[in-house]
């Protein structure tokens, strides 16, 4: 049994990683942290794990060895503390930005600061993170120490987009991604206020965001000319997040061509599914029904006449996007079968 420990555990991520591995038959949680709430039951958090676990709380500075170390922190705490942490797992899975990118420069453009630890990017499966994405890097990620997350507009895209773009069948691409309130984290604020929050539709981010950064690195885009106009828009949702991506591409598409490309790529994939249907209400992907889940649904809609490729991607952003994407990539990690302690299917109706 695989001991693991979850620093920043009182956050939403955090709460997920600790419902998935108390339920994964592979791993004992030992340890959980959390500052604000050293000394309480998880379930006083997390109400949902009541009589699942007597864990309590703990500050980081009571933190002990364990074998596995999940990162669940702000931005910018996991960077400047690194050579700790690494000294107390053999391997860690990061869920925050400070590891996903490999270029240190980008972090000075990207984030606003200096990499303290730039040797530990470039993903080369020793000493540095392996990006935390299996449907791009399984085979890096297999036996890698370190591991990023990724971040959930960031996985929604790419997973979009990947089969189009290793094919260079697109000129440029325009994305609008819908997220739901907890994409904002636990700590409150005056845009999370229920006033201000509930029933809304808010373009937060209506010419670029963070995450653009992971997709001009997966996506093989040119930095300064990426061809990739992006947009994040807040609804009144609590989980989820939908990329609605435009593509304009260089030859016409048919929707018969968009079938044989995502299947080929996604077929195998145990947490990608096309989800493309000609009747129903649930013809294209849907947040909603994948509450809960780790699957990403992808599908499209063909606009030959015009050069168009409409591509539409769902996930439940603090799963796939967060927390059972870190859990994706534990199995990778340690070469267990993949979809070990994430075989929900999701809820319907929710």
């Amino acid at each position: 049994m695989m001991e693991v420990a979850i620093v920043g555990a009182s956050g939403y991520a955090g709460g997920e990683l600790l419902r998935l591995l108390l339920a994964h038959p592979k791993t004992k949680v030992t340890q959980i942290t959390s500052e604000t709430y050293a000394g309480q039951y998880a379930h006083f958090v997390h109400p949902n794990l009541r009589d699942r676990t007597a864990l309590k709380f703990q500050s980081l500075d009571d933190l002990g060895q364990t074998d596995l170390l999940f990162l669940a922190l702000p931005h910018g705490h996991a960077m400047n503390h690194i050579d700790k942490f690494a000294g107390m797992a053999e391997r860690i899975v990061d869920l925050s930005a400070d590891f996903r990118l490999r270029d240190p420069a980008d972090y000075v453009r990207w984030y606003g600061c200096e990499h303290p630890a730039p040797e530990r990017l470039g993903g080369d499966r020793n000493e540095s993170f392996v990006y935390g994405m299996p449907e791009i890097y399984r085979e890096r990620l297999t036996g890698a120490k370190y591991a990023s997350g990724t971040g959930c507009n960031a996985i929604v895209t790419n997973l979009a987009l990947l089969p189009l773009y290793q094919r260079d069948l697109v000129r440029e691409t325009v994305v609008d991604v819908k997220v739901g309130s907890s994409e904002g984290g636990n700590k409150a604020t005056p845009a999370s206020h229920h006033a201000e929050r509930a029933g809304v539709v808010r373009s937060y981010a209506p010419v670029t965001h963070r995450h653009v950064a992971e997709l001009i690195q997966e996506l093989e885009l040119d930095p300064e000319n990426p061809r990739l106009y992006f947009s994040v828009t807040s609804v009144g949702i609590v989980r989820g997040a939908l990329a609605t991506c435009h593509c304009l591409l260089d030859e016409p598409l048919t929707e018969r061509d968009a079938w044989r490309i995502y299947r080929e790529d996604y077929d195998d994939e145990p947490f990608v599914r096309i989800a493309k249907s000609r009747r129903g209400i649930h013809r294209y992907p849907e947040p909603k029904i994948l509450t809960g889940s780790n699957y990403c649904d992808v599908g499209f809609a063909a606009d030959p006449e015009n050069k168009r490729l409409v591509v539409i991607a769902a996930i439940d952003n603090l799963m796939k996007g967060a927390a059972g994407n870190a859990v994706q990539t534990m199995n990778v990690m340690l070469e267990w079968p993949e979809t070990t302690g994430l075989e929900f299917p999701g809820l319907h109706p929710v």
